[in-house]
């Protein structure tokens, strides 16, 4: 699609450049100018992603409601960090590149949501696994997309310190605390350790401790790790850096001009009210630049009135004080405040309206992740209501509905908290195929206005934040 007007105008409008990071980066040649690697933090739930994201970065987990991840939160690592936690390893690697962006996600679902037109948001990950668990739903969902994206990840292999009789090591590599454990507690280790790699290769991966890993094209590395101690932290560490540095940066890590940018979050904040969380993975934004993004009634246009970041080492979506920009480049979580806002789809891309640029080109483009999930609704209209967090989430949902082991028909989708409305919507179905009237909702809330309504007009309302047991509440109901 040709996003350009058939007049074409040269030049672009300098402006100062704020904050010390953005700063330094305008100053770099053009063979030194990439790119933040962006690296995520995958797994099933509690298997202690953000606890281990914590440890890393000296951040804490009490911001987030019960201990577990609600949202998608960003955090810079430093080279400072890196070399301060690799030191006891002796190692010699030098932070080529510049500091890692590591961001943290809710369950399996920020891979399917945060991406740009099929481009993948993240470079690598970090795929977290409970040692004492094994492979979980959600891991393997994780699995699946990361294979999917041939997306490069270790696998922490984390809570080593609940084998029964783990002796702390604080910080210590791996190789070190092993060496103060007893033999009951390496025995348990090699016993469990066994059993997830055998895991790994009934899903089709071969796995292996990263020190004994002499093929590591074809085998992923497994660091195990703590993340209240921090055993095996510096293995994981020097691990990233070594990854990116020797597969990723000509591959994944050059800046480009063109933006890349999706959204992570909707949220109020006081003084500012609706506003809008954002991967940029590519490109620049500036304060009173005019954007795109993708609404639930149709294309939003509206102009950059501020970006803001959090301060060093701070979560995106943790209260406080933020440093102001007047122009941010790539890689970077930012916030942004604009009008408008309230109705837009995390997971779309955002789009930025350049001078030669025909807007109305990029409003049709900027829908057309929607327009493509709702071709997939059931055309006759019969089918069940499904309802989720995000586009990625519910584009998942519908995929999973229609694959030959479910074949669930769809006859209407809704992204956000259930409503009334969706109630209404979804008890159309009572007077045509009463089965088909109920509400599959993933990850979401219910209004209690909603569940109300849904009792009195016998509408089935069905939430789990794993799609599998939405079906499984299904099929129960109906048999």
């Amino acid at each position: 699609m040709d996003l350009k007007k058939p007049s074409a105008r040269g030049g672009d409008d300098k402006q100062q450049i704020v904050g010390d990071e953005h700063s330094r980066r305008n100053k770099l040649s053009e063979e030194d100018k990439v790119r933040s690697p962006i690296c995520c933090m995958m797994g099933h739930i509690d298997t202690g992603k953000t606890k281990l994201l914590d440890y890393i970065t000296g951040n804490v987990q009490e911001g987030e409601a019960g201990g577990t991840t609600q949202k998608m939160g960003a955090t810079y690592l430093s080279a400072r960090n890196i070399l301060e936690k690799t030191m006891e390893l002796k190692s010699d690697t030098k932070l080529k590149v510049p500091r890692p962006l590591f961001i943290d996600t809710p369950g399996y679902e920020f891979y399917t949501n945060l991406r740009s037109r099929g481009l993948g948001l993240c470079d690598f990950a970090i795929l977290v696994v409970d040692i004492m668990h094994g492979l979980e739903p959600q891991t393997i969902e994780c699995l699946n997309l990361l294979r999917m994206k041939n997306t490069e990840f270790i696998i922490a292999l984390n809570k080593v310190d609940r084998l029964y009789g783990w002796r702390i090591c604080e910080n210590a590599p791996i190789l070190e605390a092993m060496k103060q454990q007893t033999k009951d507690v390496i025995n348990e280790f090699n016993m469990r350790l066994n059993e997830i790699i055998n895991q790994f290769k009934e899903q089709g991966l071969n796995s292996e401790l990263y020190y004994k890993n002499k093929e590591m094209g074809e085998t992923f590395s497994i660091v195990p790790t703590c993340a209240i101690s921090g055993e095996g932290i510096p293995d994981l560490l020097l691990l990233l850096v070594q990854l990116t540095q020797k597969t990723m940066v000509e591959k994944l890590i050059t800046y480009v001009d063109k933006v890349q940018c999706t959204v992570l979050e909707v949220k109020v904040m006081e003084g500012y009210g609706t506003t809008i969380d954002v991967v940029l993975v590519n490109g620049e934004l500036h304060e009173g630049g005019q954007i795109v993004v993708c609404g639930l009634q149709g294309p939003i246009v509206t102009t950059i009135r501020a970006l803001l970041t959090p301060h060093p080492i701070k979560e995106l979506h943790v209260n406080g004080n933020h440093v102001h920009h007047e122009v941010i480049k790539a890689a970077e979580c930012i916030n942004i405040i604009a009008k408008d806002l309230e109705h837009v789809i995390v997971g779309t891309a955002l789009h930025v309206v350049g001078p030669d640029d025909d807007i109305e080109a990029i409003k049709e483009l900027v829908m057309e992740d929607v327009n493509s999930v709702l071709s997939r609704i059931d055309k006759s209209g019969e089918g069940v209501y499904i309802q989720a967090s995000t586009l990625g989430s519910l584009e998942a949902l519908l995929e999973f509905l229609k694959s030959p082991a479910v074949k669930l028909p769809v006859g209407g989708i809704g992204i956000g908290p259930v409503q009334k409305k969706d109630v209404m919507k979804a008890g159309v179905m009572l007077e045509r195929k009463k089965e088909f009237a109920t509400i599959l909702a993933l990850d979401v809330e219910v209004t209690t206005e909603a569940r109300e309504l849904a009792d009195e007009m016998e509408v089935k309302i069905f939430c789990s934040d794993i799609m599998y047991h939405l079906f499984d509440q299904y099929q129960a109901y109906i048999c």
